[in-house]
């Protein structure tokens, strides 16, 4: 086979890294790195699949090793970094918290792979908040710290409470907006681009604030939507 065929796979293994080597940067209490490797991770989830449809080189092996790279980056990963951050000092309680998070990143993996496999199923968009955005909300009290905006480990409930309201919005049935079903006129893709200019430079100078920003403009796009589809 010809070895470009191989180059999604390769992709996700190098996501799986950069999801492996954050859990060795948070126990080393150097929560930049970490978090960095985790958004790096997210990335690469992206554009496996992409680079898959494009060189029409999807396969069976390549989805399987897909969801349990997933698993690992998106579901123990996050748990692991945010209960060394924050969660450790509450024994048993905060391993509960984290354990649950990434159970429910497991059952929501689980039941996207049952659905893809539906034809059925609405490819417009997501039931429950997908794992890679689940990861990144859950680093959301890290990312806090990180910003300068607050300090969560005084108040460890907090973050407890929040793993496990993030872990039910993986599993949650409502559904989620798909980037991949937005559509865009010709007239505003030059906004969308300057937009996406914006979007990088912040990435660059102001990793922590625009993650903090991206987290709190994603949960409002959650409740927006849950909102128009109670009055409809």
């Amino acid at each position: 086979m010809p070895l470009i065929l191989l180059l999604p796979n390769m992709v996700t293994i190098l996501g799986l890294c950069f999801g492996l080597t954050s859990i060795r940067f948070a126990f080393e209490d150097r929560f930049e790195l970490a978090a960095g490797l985790l958004m790096l991770a997210a990335i690469f989830d992206g554009i496996d699949g992409l680079l898959a449809r494009r060189l029409n080189a999807a396969s069976p092996f390549g989805a399987e090793l897909d969801s349990l790279s997933d698993f690992v980056c998106f579901g123990v990963a996050p748990a692991l970094i945010v209960y060394h951050f924050g969660l450790g000092g509450m024994g048993g309680t905060g391993w509960i918290a984290a354990l649950t998070f990434a159970i429910c990143c497991c059952l929501r993996l689980a039941r996207f792979n049952v659905a893809a496999k539906d034809e059925t199923n609405d490819a417009g968009s997501f039931t429950g908040v997908p794992a890679p955005a689940g990861a990144m909300l859950g680093l959301f009290p890290v990312t806090l710290h990180l910003a300068g905006y607050v300090d969560l480990r005084d108040v460890q409930l907090l973050i407890a409470a929040w793993m496990l309201f993030v872990g039910g919005l993986m599993i949650a049935r409502f559904p989620t907006i798909s980037l991949k079903a937005m559509r865009i006129s010709r007239d505003n893709a030059v906004y969308v681009l300057l937009a996406g200019a914006i979007v990088i430079g912040l990435m660059l100078t102001r990793l922590w604030t625009f993650h903090v920003g991206a987290s709190v403009l994603y949960l409002g796009l959650l409740a927006w939507g849950l909102l128009r589809r109670r009055r409809a």
